[in-house]
């Protein structure tokens, strides 16, 4: 009797899963291609015992650094990233995504320089900028940034992204990756309509479902990784996808699930498709997302929280200075 492979493993037949999360062991479970972390998941992972060494070695390190106050927290945690960044890339055999301080969201010159400033702490202890991808939000500033980083040879995941016009700047300015964030769309129309999606009406699985096919239809390079999923309906409704992040919880009920799972999305069917190219610049940029209430109230909200999660891991590191 032939022995059905987890849905997992036969949705790594083709899409390249990544595990959305700073836990290690949940990585080493799962064997991912890739992981990707955020000030959120870093926060959460610093107060648990078994993280807190990565923290005191940090500050160890800084203490007899010449900067004080802000610039030496600001210095600590891009050392932290970096060292969450080097632990995990032991473990999987692909890339990591490190994030650039949200807070610096419509600043292209400072996101650029801290992303270089990244790629350098990154390359001095030794790991190849290849093995690295640069986390952005996904406003103009940031996709201006990230064509700057690109032609820089630092490849950039642009992410809180939740509309065609966002995907379409990204592919523009030659990003590696996009974060398509599914959950957060579904939240935001069913906090809306008060009605519950599923399979392909859910609106965050219609979103990734567009973007992915605009990018194939017109031949972007640029990578799809849809993320933010809040069940695995809608990992299995994206089966396909160039990459899927997803979270231990969600990895956890694919791997003991042997339920068959049929691809949704085909590069060639997605070529096929009818679509029309929109030519973008800043101003047809902010009026498109200005014109989707979803994607406006989700970045600006999205944006705010990671800032609020830096301003959370300072309150950590200050503590323990």
């Amino acid at each position: 009797m032939s022995h059905q492979p987890s849905t997992l493993d036969q949705l790594k037949q083709f899409t390249t899963v990544v595990a959305d999360t700073g836990d290690f062991e949940s990585i080493r479970k799962y064997t991912p291609q890739d992981a990707t972390t955020n000030p959120t998941l870093i926060f959460k992972a610093v107060q648990q015992a078994e993280y807190k060494h990565l923290l005191e070695k940090v500050i160890s390190d800084n203490r007899g650094s010449s900067l004080a106050g802000e610039a030496l927290q600001r210095a600590i945690i891009d050392d932290l990233l970096i060292a969450f960044g080097r632990e995990i890339l032991a473990i999987v055999p692909g890339r990591v995504s490190t994030e650039v301080d949200a807070r610096l969201s419509f600043d292209v010159e400072a996101t650029v320089n801290k992303a270089r400033y990244l790629i350098s702490l990154y390359e001095k202890a030794g790991t190849p900028r290849e093995r690295i991808l640069i986390k952005i939000a996904s406003t103009w500033e940031g996709a201006r940034a990230a064509e700057i980083c690109e032609k820089e040879g630092i490849h950039c995941n642009l992410t809180l992204l939740f509309s065609l016009a966002q995907a379409i700047a990204c592919a523009d300015a030659g990003v590696r990756l996009i974060s398509p964030f599914v959950g957060r769309i579904y939240d935001y129309y069913k906090a809306a309509t008060g009605k519950d999606y599923s399979g392909p009406e859910d609106p965050g699985v219609q979103s990734v479902e567009k973007i992915y096919t605009y990018y194939k239809k017109f031949g972007y390079t640029t990578q799809v990784m849809g993320a933010s999923f809040r069940n695995v309906g809608q990992i299995e409704s994206l089966a396909g996808c160039d990459l899927l992040t997803i979270s231990p919880d969600l990895l956890e009920q694919l791997q003991n699930s042997n339920r068959e799972l049929v691809r949704k999305l085909e590069p060639a069917a997605a070529a096929r498709a009818g679509a029309d190219r929109i030519s973008l610049d800043e101003k047809l940029f902010r009026w498109m997302l200005n014109e989707e209430a979803m994607a406006t109230d989700k970045l600006a909200e999205g944006i705010r929280k990671f800032a609020a999660d830096i301003v959370r891991l300072e309150g950590v590191i200050q503590k323990s200075l």
